[in-house]
Order: C-alpha cells, then structure tokens, then sequence
C-alpha cells in the first residue's frame, strides 16, 4: 500500500523505458514524454527518466537503485512474448519473489488469439506469469497485462508494455484511478494547454514573455513542428483554487494571442475544423497531390466526421487533375501543376464533383527532386473555395531543410489552419 503522506523527492516518481530498440535509435521513445505529461497532469512530481536494453543483468541493476531514490517505479516495455521480453521475469528475481500462472490471463490470451493459427499461443503463455501478490493491469487491446506490485515496503512499481496505444488505455483505464486513490496529494495541480499555429516558438515566447517568468501558475512553451503549445499550470490546495489562478492566466494569454491559439488541451487542428463545419452544417471536400492522402487521413483520425468530411482526391498525375477534377489542360501548360491557379481548379474540381460546401486543394514540391528554376524545393500552393464563390489561394515557401515528410506535414497543417481563419472570419 503507498504511504497517504505528501511527496518529496525521495517519494517521486520514476520512469523506467525498457527495450535495445530504444537504445539503438530504432524506436523514437515517445512513451517517457506521455506519460511525464501524465504525471503533471495529476500532480505527481517525477525526477528521473532512465532507458535500458533488454539485458537482465542491466535491468535488475537499475530496479535496485530505483528502490533507493524513488516511491514509484512505472515501466514501460518488455512485457511481450519473446525470448528478450525480460521485464516480468527480472523483476521477480530482482525480488526473489516466484512468477504464478494467473488463470484470468491465460483464458483472455486464449480468447484473443483464437482466431490464430501460427501456432503463438504457446509464446504468449509467458504472458500469463505474473509475480505472486501483483495486481493485474487488464491491457484491452493487446496480450501483455501489466502489474501494480508492491515487491517491498514504500516501493510501488506498476508496468505496461511498450506498444503506446496499449500504455494509454491501460493508464487511463486502471493507473489513473489506482493512482488517485491510494494517494494522499497535499497539493492539487491543475493544469490547461494551449495550441497555435501560424506563429514561430520565439514570436510566441515573446509576446507572452512576461508570463513566462510567473512562479503559480508557471506557463511552458513546447514547440513541435509548424505548432506551439503552452502548458499552465497552477499548484494550491483545492482544484478551486487552481482553477482561480489558472483561469485569468489563460484569458490574458488569448487576449494577447488572438487567432493564433486555435485549441486546448485535446484539441487538434484537423478536430477545430470538424466542430467549426458542424455548427455551420456545411461539408468539406479535399483534392490534395504532394500530400498523398494525408490531409484527409489529419481529418479521419477525428470521431464523427463523416457528417462533415465527404472524401477526398488524391490527384498525383496530371491527368488524374484533368480527369477527377476538372483542371484544364491549358491551365496545366501555362502554370505547370505547382501553381495558384491549378490549385483553385482542382479545389473548384473538388467542391463541384464531391458536391461539398467547401473545399481545400494542395500541390508542391515535397522534393527532393522537381525544382525548376522558380519553383524551388518547399513551393506549396494551397486553394479553398468555399460558399458564395468564395477563392483563396495561398503560397508557401517552406524550406527544403525540412525535408520531405516535413514538407508534406506543413501543408497539412497551413491548410486547415488556413480554413480555420476563414471559417472564423465569416462567423
């Protein structure tokens, strides 16, 4: 049982990612942000992020020093069915503590797996031992359950596995409740995101910079490619008075910000767009090129917008923008396919042929091959029309340092960022 005491440093949290692929760069490490994201949310200060390979030895070494400095261990990886998933096995040796079949486990792996006929249930019946007096974290969606296990007084560890959309519905779902519950916080933190797009880090940072410098609530700027969020969070002794500081903060920062904060929290661009269509009850439409697809793939990860979102044309070669979309010949040999003009055609192409309210259109030069002397690596041309023959074509010059996935995921997001702002424009 955790201690119901407030937490100091020896009381913190730790975060322990296991696995070579980790090590060796194979596999970007998003599960330690995550879940330090996690962590904040609910008030749980956490001082060390350690990585290890799949080495037993390397494992049970970083358990011990982690009993010596932290109240909590959470782990992610290493719970699979191969030979080099050691994580259960390590942490009851480490303990010397047995692993027991648990009966529960077994039949879930059975059940999941009864449509399988390559043989793997006898690999994934490891998954079923579990250390003796260790609390089961049921995974949903996969076959690797994790534990909540107290191997010795005022040392918790709870493990997940390293697949990230199992971690998150595991810790949603059982650690997050367990967590809350068997925990006494003294301070109460709260805290809110906010999302912008069309601003760099360094404009942001200085229009708010000021409140960059506040102690309670203390304000962070994350920035990832083509947006910037800012984390608030205010610390007190009830969620009322964490809402009460962080509030005004909040408003101050949209004040200052206007158009540029599109979001909160969960918010995304592509989720902005859908509710703004909705309250509107008017469709969208896409007819994308260098994107391949991944503008209407931003606005499918969204629940629900189907009502909204009616298709898409991914129009890689000329005569699928002539034959799909209705963009002329002649307009193709005086412009060329990267230009304003093809692209207000192939939005018009869009809206008319898919019968939307409004539609958005991309071709560029994702690189690395393709320039010309005028158009460079990084020339995107964004159309949408919409409403009331309305026509808007922008064009971007992103740099070709970006590289080409980089180039695509900006045209995404200056699209629907672009929409947004005319969206907003015409409430």
């Amino acid at each position: 049982m955790v201690r119901n005491e407030g937490f100091n440093e020896k009381d913190s949290v730790e975060i322990l990612c296991i696995g070579s692929e980790l090590l060796l760069g194979n596999t970007l490490n998003t599960n330690s942000r995550w879940i330090a994201e996690e962590l904040a949310s609910i008030g749980l200060p956490h001082y060390r992020q350690t990585v290890v390979g799949d080495n037993s030895k390397r494992l049970e070494k970083v358990l011990i020093e982690a009993t010596t400095r932290s109240h909590i261990l959470i782990t992610t990886g290493g719970l699979g069915p191969t030979p080099d998933d050691l994580t259960t096995q390590t942490l009851a040796k480490t303990f010397n503590i047995e692993l027991e079949e648990r009966e529960e486990i077994l039949t879930d792996i059975k059940n999941k797996l009864q449509n399988s006929n390559d043989g793997s249930f006898s690999l994934n019946r490891k998954q079923a031992l579990l250390p003796k007096g260790s609390e089961i974290i049921p995974n949903p969606s996969g076959t690797a359950p994790g534990i909540i296990w107290q191997p010795i007084p005022e040392f918790t560890i709870l493990t997940f596995p390293g697949v990230p959309s199992e971690l998150k519905i595991m810790w949603k779902d059982t650690a997050v409740p367990w967590l809350k519950s068997h925990i006494n916080f003294n301070t109460v933190l709260t805290s809110r995101t906010l999302q912008f797009a069309g601003i760099s880090e360094s404009l942001l940072a200085e229009k708010v910079s000021d409140l960059l410098q506040k102690t309670n609530p203390t304000v962070a700027p994350y920035a990832s490619l083509g947006e910037v969020k800012l984390r608030i969070t205010a610390k007190g002794d009830s969620f009322s008075e964490t809402r009460n500081l962080l509030t005004p903060c909040e408003e101050e920062i949209r004040q200052r910000l206007g158009l540029y904060c599109y979001g909160s929290d969960e918010d995304s661009l592509a989720s902005v767009i859908i509710d703004l269509l909705r309250k509107r009850k008017e469709t969208l439409s896409i007819a994308e090129s260098c994107t391949g697809g991944q503008l209407s793939a931003a606005l499918t990860k969204i629940p629900g917008a189907s009502d909204v979102f009616l298709g898409g044309v991914v129009a890689y070669c000329n005569n699928l923008k002539k034959n799909l979309l209705n963009v002329s010949t002649k307009t193709l040999e005086q412009h060329g396919a990267v230009s304003s003009e093809v692209v207000l055609e192939m939005a018009n192409g869009a809206k008319k042929n898919l019968e939307s309210d409004w539609a958005i259109s991309i071709s560029g030069l994702a690189g690395p091959s393709g320039r010309t002397q005028t158009k460079p690596i990084g020339t995107v041309h964004i159309g949408i029309v919409g409403p009331e023959k309305i026509e808007a074509d922008y064009q971007n010059l992103f740099g070709k340092h970006l590289g080409r996935e980089g180039i695509q995921k900006m045209s995404v997001i200056r699209s629907l960022d672009n929409l947004r702002i005319l969206l907003l424009s015409r409430s």
